[in-house]
């Protein structure tokens, strides 16, 4: 798959051939959809808790007497029945992760790669640098461009002055290659990549 590199000015810089085994696959919803819920489900908390019979304060003393009353028997005022009861069987803190092996996330990057191709949104730039990290310069670029929700993609590392220049820009977010992931690839509008992140992510994949 051959495509066309830019500039953040807009002007034409050659083009590139991408690696139709990375770029030229036909996305599967579903495998973009297991990854996804990986990655969700992996940074989700677990921190959920309430309080148990075991928990609650209350005098263990028995309420009143077992028989002639006319009513249940109770032991205790921490039964779930009573008002400020412990809670039956209600949330504990736990992990919500799961385990994907690395070919299937790979795999799935591959495919949020290819998806973004297919639909036309994948933008080649030569490089993501400023002289000046001023978040006026790139909003500037941006705007000519015509990009608002944006996940930009460099090499090995992003340059400072770009990653400081976009830090206070709403829509925006600036990855090195090892942080490319199908969820945020996929939850922008346009994904760039920097010829330096062509690469590695094709070193990367391959």
């Amino acid at each position: 798959m051959k495509l066309d590199v830019i500039t953040l000015e807009a002007s034409p810089a050659g083009s590139i051939e991408l690696d139709d085994a990375i770029f030229g696959l036909e996305p599967r919803a579903d495998i973009l959809h297991r990854v996804v819920r990986w990655q969700l489900a992996k940074r989700q908390a677990g921190t959920h808790s309430v309080l148990g019979k075991s928990d609650v304060s209350y005098s263990t003393k028995k309420i009143y007497r077992q028989k002639g009353t006319g009513g249940a028997r109770h032991g205790s005022r921490k039964a779930p029945t009573f008002r400020h009861g412990g809670t039956y069987k209600g949330p504990t803190p736990r992990s919500h992760a799961h385990d994907l092996t690395k070919k299937f996330r790979a795999l799935g990057l591959r495919h949020a790669l290819s998806a973004k191709a297919v639909a036309g949104d994948l933008i080649v730039v030569d490089e993501a640098k400023l002289a000046e990290g001023k978040t006026k310069l790139l909003a500037q670029a941006l705007k000519g461009l015509g990009w608002t929700k944006v996940l930009v993609i460099d090499g090995a590392e992003v340059n400072q002055n770009f990653a400081q220049a976009a830090r206070n820009i709403e829509g925006i977010d600036v990855l090195p290659s090892v942080g490319a992931n199908v969820y945020d690839i996929l939850r922008r509008d346009k994904l760039v990549l920097t010829k330096a992140g062509v690469e590695a992510l094709e070193a990367r994949l391959k």
